[in-house]
């Protein structure tokens, strides 16, 4: 799955970034960058651009990735005007790109920009990119752990930190992404029952509204709080990491637990799903439990899930 959220935070209001003053210009309300045109080179309409991605509150890194692309992009076929863009130029930078994933996230790139220039600031009347569709990638099969390493990987993480037990254990219960359990904060676990504690999961973007939830923990949960707080004090946010930190943290409790085989908080997070899908989750309850929006790649995503957790092909008729 490829639901992993980085933190994000709610940005204030912003004024306009520029004023539309015709089909034909973008007028900037800001000094230094010319008017988005029909003519504007490419680097004055990857400009304009990142601006309307980061006023619509996009995800950091996903502006970051569009960028990256669009700047390779503009080495290829180099400052042409943005009319002048064939599909010519589009097949000669995706047929640059080295591995069917490089190129999909390529044209997602260069796709986005065009259908923006034509659907949302209105320059152009065709999209060059129009023609093009993105490779199929296959899914990966999910390897979640066997029922011996997720007691394992708890007791090394207990044996590591109260940091590394709440995490492995929020990870591992309760299904969380990672982006999902950078974003706790204290006020979204209600203790108002130590024994029946609830963690309720918000998005500060509206665009993720959906996938917000409240689930439901046991007094284990309280235990591993009251220790991690006793130890780290949060004040507001629980964790204070970096998402590549928390991989580090996974990996190093990991090897502690003598697991072998690779595990990120994605593995915990699919061992939670086939979990739940053995105690009796269906289709539409894991999409809810998991966060998922209700679309043909999630739904193939929770059927792998239900096939791992299904009986072996040979167990005797029940």
């Amino acid at each position: 799955m490829t639901d992993e959220r980085e933190d994000e935070v709610e940005r204030p209001s912003q004024p306009p970034l520029f004023e539309v003053t015709g089909r034909s210009a973008y007028a900037p309300q800001i000094g230094g960058v010319g008017a988005l045109t029909p003519g504007s080179p490419l680097p004055v309409a990857r400009y304009w651009f990142r601006r309307s991605l980061e006023q619509a509150q996009h995800p950091k890194n996903t502006v970051e990735s569009y960028l990256y692309d669009l700047a390779i992009f503009e080495q290829v076929v180099g400052p042409k005007p943005i009319d002048q863009v064939t599909s010519r130029d589009i097949a000669r930078y995706l047929g640059e790109a080295n591995t069917r994933s490089t190129r999909k996230r390529r044209l997602t790139s260069v796709s986005q920009l065009f259908k923006w220039l034509v659907l949302g600031a209105k320059m152009l009347e065709s999209d060059p990119t129009a023609s093009f569709y993105p490779d199929h990638i296959p899914l990966k099969t999910p390897r979640p752990l066997f029922q011996t390493e997720q007691r394992a990987i708890l007791d090394a993480a207990a044996a590591d930190s109260s940091r590394a037990a709440i995490v492995v254990w929020l990870l591992l219960n309760l299904g969380l992404s990672r982006g999902e359990l950078l974003a706790l904060r204290r006020d979204h676990i209600d203790f108002s029952d130590p024994d029946a504690p609830i963690v309720y999961v918000f998005y500060d973007n509206p665009r993720w509204r959906g996938k917000e939830r409240k689930l439901s923990a046991g007094p284990e949960l309280t235990a591993l709080y009251d220790a991690f707080v006793a130890d780290y004090a949060p004040v507001d946010r629980l964790f204070e990491l970096l998402p590549q930190s928390v991989n580090k943290l996974i990996e190093r409790v990991a090897r502690a637990a003598g697991i072998s085989k690779q595990v990120s908080p994605q593995t915990l997070r699919d061992t939670y799903a086939v979990e739940r899908a053995r105690d009796g989750a269906d289709e539409e309850q894991l999409l809810a439990l998991l966060g998922l929006a209700d679309d043909s790649r999630n739904r193939m995503s929770v059927r792998r899930y239900l096939k791992l957790a299904a009986p072996p092909a040979n167990a005797p008729p029940s």
